[in-house]
C-alpha cells in the first residue's frame, strides 16, 4: 500500500499537499466542498500586523498557463486572524495550520510572529520575506542574502516554532539567499513566490492591472519552481516546500524528486476549487504506476 506520509520539521503530515497561502483563504470557506481533513496542512491567507484592503483594482489579469495577481496582502490583520479565523477553522480542521506572516519592516514580522508563536493551533510559521522593505528603500527582504538573513534572526530570537522563509524567484541567485536564512536560524525553506510579470490591454494600450504589474503564476511556472527547489535542496540541510504551478499528482511527486518534502498547490485552486482533494485521491495510484512506495523516500531523490 501506498505511503504518503511525511514529516515536515517535526509537523507528521498524512500526505504532503497543503493549499498555498493566498489561495486558499483561511481554510473554513471551502469546508463546505469537501472534507479539509484530508490535506496534509493548510497555509493561511497572508497576515500582517494591521488589517489591509490591498491594492487598488483591477488587481488579476489571465495569462495563458496562468495569471497575474497585485491583490497586495489583503487581510483583516493578526488580531482578527486569531480571534476569529483561527477558531473557525477549528470546527472543520482538526490539524495544525501553517500562518503565512508577510511585513513591510522587521518589527511588523517581529510583533506577528510573536502573537503567533502562542497559537497551539498554528504548527509552522511561513515567513513571506517578498514583502517590500519600508526601511530599504522598497528592496524585498527575499531579494538578498544580508536583508533575508536580518527578518530571520530578528524572528527567530521570538518564536519556538518551526520557521520556513518563502523566497522570491526574482532574485539572482536563489540559494544564496536560502542559505542566508538557514543561517539565521529557519528551520526550512519555501519557494517559490510568484515570478513578475504584467499584461497589456490592446484597447486602451495600458497595462491592465493597476500596479502595472504583479505576481504570476499557474501551471507555466512549474519549471521555473522545479529548478529552484533543485537548486536550494543542494544548498542547505533543512526541508523545502515547494510550491509553484503544481496541479496535478504527478507534479507533487516531480517536486519531491526535486528535493520538496511538501508541496503547496496555489493558484489550481481558484480555478478548480477541488483540487487539493483530486490530487490527494490520485496520488496512490499514480505512486504504484511509478513503483514508489513510500513518498518520504523519494524526497531528492533526483540528485
Amino acid at each position: 500500500m501506498a505511503d504518503t506520509r511525511v514529516s515536515l520539521a517535526g509537523l507528521e503530515l498524512d500526505n504532503p499537499v497543503i493549499p498555498a497561502s493566498g489561495t486558499f483563504g483561511f481554510g473554513h470557506e471551502f469546508a463546505e466542498l469537501y472534507d479539509l481533513n484530508i490535506l496534509g496542512s493548510i497555509a493561511l491567507k497572508g497576515t500582517t500586523r494591521e488589517p489591509r484592503f490591498g491594492n487598488p483594482t483591477p488587481r488579476i489579469a489571465e495569462c495563458t498557463a496562468g495569471m497575474i495577481n497585485s491583490v497586495g496582502l489583503q487581510n483583516p490583520g493578526i488580531e482578527h486572524v486569531i480571534a476569529h479565523e483561527l477558531p473557525t477553522l477549528a470546527r472543520v480542521f482538526r490539524k495544525k495550520v501553517i500562518a503565512n506572516i508577510g511585513g513591510f519592516s522587521v518589527d511588523e514580522f517581529t510583533y506577528c510572529c510573536a502573537l503567533a508563536d502562542k497559537q497551539g493551533q498554528i504548527g509552522i510559521i511561513e515567513l513571506n520575506i517578498s514583502c517590500p522593505n519600508l526601511h530599504c528603500g522598497g528592496m524585498n527582504f527575499a531579494a538578498a542574502p544580508d536583508s533575508a538573513y536580518k527578518v530571520v534572526a530578528a524572528v527567530r530570537k521570538v518564536t519556538a516554532k518551526p520557521l520556513f522563509a518563502k523566497l522570491s524567484p526574482n532574485v539572482t541567485d536563489i540559494a544564496e539567499i536560502a542559505r542566508a536564512c538557514e543561517d539565521a536560524g529557519a528551520d526550512g525553506i519555501c519557494l517559490i513566490n510568484t515570478l513578475l510579470g504584467m499584461r497589456i490591454d490592446l484597447r486602451s494600450q495600458k497595462p491592465v492591472i493597476s500596479n502595472k504589474m504583479g505576481g504570476f503564476s499557474g501551471p507555466a511556472i512549474l519549471p521555473v519552481a522545479l529548478r529552484a527547489v533543485y537548486q536550494v535542496y543542494e544548498a542547505v540541510s533543512v526541508p523545502l516546500i515547494g510550491v509553484g504551478g503544481v496541479s496535478s499528482a504527478q507534479d507533487v511527486i516531480e517536486m519531491m524528486l526535486a528535493g520538496a518534502t511538501a508541496v503547496e498547490v496555489g493558484a489550481a485552486n481558484l480555478t478548480q476549487p477541488y483540487i487539493c482533494r483530486d490530487i490527494i485521491e490520485a496520488l496512490p495510484h499514480v505512486m504504484d504506476s511509478y513503483g514508489i512506495g513510500s513518498l518520504s523516500e523519494i524526497i531528492g531523490k533526483a540528485h
